[in-house]
């Protein structure tokens, strides 16, 4: 037999509020369902020129430690973008298209590879505007300059090239990564209509007329730094 007789207030309380808590429903309720989308778009946000400048001479300086950068281009895969830079000002800013499956640095991957490289060889000093060349000899055709998002009949090199040497092994230079085995130029193209996004099979591409004004701003051994943003 329980006594109650000798049970404090404060003891009388607790048990009432077990008594109480017990005899509620344990339904469960259930809480309100977000939806978090499968796809986060890219922000539309581009920095300044100037913001970018001044970010790249810090990252460089840190990175790439006793090399001289008072010119030198970059470029942007997440912006589609290639930035004549000299003296920590850019001089000039460029849509460009690198290669529509991405950053890679493997032979075959038909992707555009990252890090540091220099411009080893500049190719088409004298070919007409949008003039082809094949294995980086003019073949004497001209190439019709599509405006609209159109496939041309084959992945045409135009107008100037720009070939490229990765500076850092084991990334972009050597065995299986080899971005000049690989072919990688900065080129003129004729499907100027995809010229802002990713449509390359890995070399970065340009328009005709900014190629040749690029071409003439640069010299053979100038650094290009590619990065994913």
């Amino acid at each position: 037999m329980i006594v109650f007789r000798k049970l404090t207030t404060p003891v009388i309380l607790t048990f009432l509020v077990i008594m109480l808590f017990s005899c509620k429903s344990t339904k469960v309720i259930e809480q309100p369902k977000v939806e978090i989308p499968e796809i986060i778009e890219t922000p539309k946000f581009e920095p300044s020129s100037e913001t970018m400048a001044s970010f790249l001479a810090e990252y460089l300086s840190i990175k790439y430690k006793g090399k001289s950068f008072k010119k030198y281009m970059y470029v942007s895969v997440k912006y589609q973008r290639l930035y004549l830079i000299v003296n920590d000002s850019t001089i000039r800013k460029y849509s460009i298209s690198t290669a529509k499956k991405g950053i890679g640095c493997k032979a075959n991957s038909n992707k555009t590879p990252s890090g540091l490289h220099t411009i080893k060889r500049k190719i088409g000093d004298d070919v007409p505007f949008c003039g082809i060349l094949e294995s980086r000899i003019h073949t004497g055709k001209i190439a019709k300059v599509l405006t609209k998002k159109k496939n041309a009949d084959k992945d045409y090199v135009t107008t100037r090239i720009m070939w490229l040497q990765g500076e850092e092994p084991g990334l972009n230079k050597g065995r299986n990564m080899d971005s000049y085995n690989r072919y990688i130029y900065i080129h003129g193209t004729p499907e100027e209509g995809f010229i802002g996004e990713p449509a390359s099979h890995g070399c970065i591409r340009m328009k005709n007329k900014e190629v040749i004004e690029l071409y003439d701003l640069v010299d053979e051994g100038t650094p290009i730094l590619i990065l994913k943003y």
